[in-house]
This record gives C-alpha cells, sequence and structure tokens, in this order.
C-alpha cells in the first residue's frame, strides 16, 4: 500500500506484484506499479510503468489497495511468463476461485491486439489446456502428449473418488502422486482402496511417484504409451 500511495493518485499495483496480491505468482525484486502516462514518479526501489490504456475496467481495489484487476494481471505477465509459468497462474486464478478458464477466454475478447492477450489465448485453447492442482501434475500432462494420449478429463469424480487424469474412452485413470501428501500409511491405504475401486469398476488405473515425474520422464512417456497401445487394441 505505502508504494502505491508514495506515487500519488492514479496509482496501482500492477505486474509481478499484483500477481503476488492476487496469490497468483511471484512478486519480482521491485515492487510494481502503475501510474497515468501524463504523470512519471521516480523511485529507485520500485519499477514504475506508465501506462496510457488502461480503463477503470483494468483496476479495482484489493485488501485496500488499488491494484489492476486479475485479467489485466494475467495479460500483463504474459508478455513475461513462459507457458509453464503462465498455465500455473491460471491455474491458481481458477483454484482460488477468482475466474475460470471460459470465463478469461470471454474477458480476452475485447482485449484482441493488446500484447499478452495473444499469449494467453494460445495457453488457453481447449485442445491443449487443463486444470491441474499441481506443479507435479503439469510436468506430467506433456509426458502424457507425447505418449499418444489425447488430452484428459482432470480432478473429476470417478468410483467415488477424485482422480487427478481420466481417459474416459480408453479406460485409463492416472494418478500423480507428489511429496506431501502420499507418505502417510493412511494416505497409502486410501490410495490402494482408490486403485482397488477403479479395477474393480473394469479401469487400469496407474501411479507414478514425484521421483518418476521428474526424474525417470522417459520411463513414465514409454509405460503410458505402452498402456495406450494396449487399451487401444482392446477396444
Amino acid at each position: 500500500m505505502a508504494a502505491v500511495l508514495s506515487c500519488g493518485p492514479r496509482a496501482w499495483l500492477s505486474h509481478g506484484s499484483a500477481a503476488a496480491l492476487w496469490g497468483i505468482g511471484e512478486e519480482e525484486r521491485k515492487t510494481e506499479v502503475s501510474v497515468d502516462a501524463s504523470r512519471a514518479p521516480t523511485r529507485s526501489d520500485l519499477r514504475v510503468h506508465r501506462r496510457a490504456t488502461l480503463t477503470l475496467t483494468d483496476l479495482t481495489v484489493e485488501r485496500n489497495i488499488p491494484v489492476t484487476g486479475l485479467v489485466r494481471t494475467l495479460v500483463d505477465r504474459a508478455v513475461r511468463l513462459g507457458r509453464a509459468e503462465l498455465e500455473a497462474a491460471i491455474n491458481a486464478a481458477d483454484r482460488r476461485g477468482l475466474i475460470d478458464p471460459e470465463s478469461l477466454r470471454a474477458a480476452l475478447q475485447p482485449l484482441a491486439g493488446q500484447p499478452g492477450v495473444g499469449r494467453l489465448r494460445g495457453v488457453l485453447d481447449r485442445r491443449t489446456f487443463v486444470l491441474t492442482d499441481s506443479e507435479l501434475e503439469r510436468r506430467f500432462l506433456p509426458l502424457a502428449r507425447a505418449a499418444g494420449l489425447p488430452p484428459p478429463r482432470t480432478q473429476a469424480q470417478l468410483n467415488g473418488f477424485r482422480v487427478d487424469f481420466h481417459w474416459p474412452e480408453l479406460g485409463l485413470v492416472v494418478e500423480t502422486d507428489g511429496l506431501r501428501y502420499h507418505r502417510t500409511p493412511a494416505q497409502q491405504s486410501h490410495d490402494r482402496r482408490r486403485d482397488q475401486a477403479h479395477t474393480a469398476a473394469g479401469l487400469t488405473p496407474l501411479r507414478f511417484t514425484h521421483a518418476d515425474v521428474v526424474h525417470a520422464p522417459g520411463h513414465v512417456r514409454s509405460t503410458l504409451a505402452r498402456v495406450r497401445r494396449r487399451l487401444t487394441s482392446r477396444a
């Protein structure tokens, strides 16, 4: 708040600092503030962006701090971020209940042609974009694509359990086990019951660990490819 106030009226937290306030990204080394293009405040400890195109729909107040709205913040971040980081920001926004992908696609339509919008729309392409709950799951998706699998359903309810990835046309279910949530005996027992329920329903359940996805991606990819071929030949 102090950084925004120090820049006088018509100043808003923006870019990486706005992303951090919204809970969808990390703040960069300097606090970032956007101001009206007619003004030029200078402070060595701030990164100031002079903006001529911001409208009232781009701006809001969050926790009593003037800040660029969520959509504008994502557009600004899209200019700098790689695809994986941008996917993570979109997923974080959805997970926090701030905006869903369909609403974001609609909000981008009137902004067509502005820097960052094209990259956001590319990431949101319905053929490739899916929601995930963790970085481990985001790392898994390219391996599944490389194995020839189509985009899966994610975080779906199936046989009384929420599953990470589901390919209904193949009868395939895949879980990715992170380091945090699958160590206790109770969680491991829960995982076994989940796999048993899917097997009893005639599905093929697979489970990959953090070490598999991060350190042995070739094993994951080849296993998925072999299972895909087997299930496709059965269909």
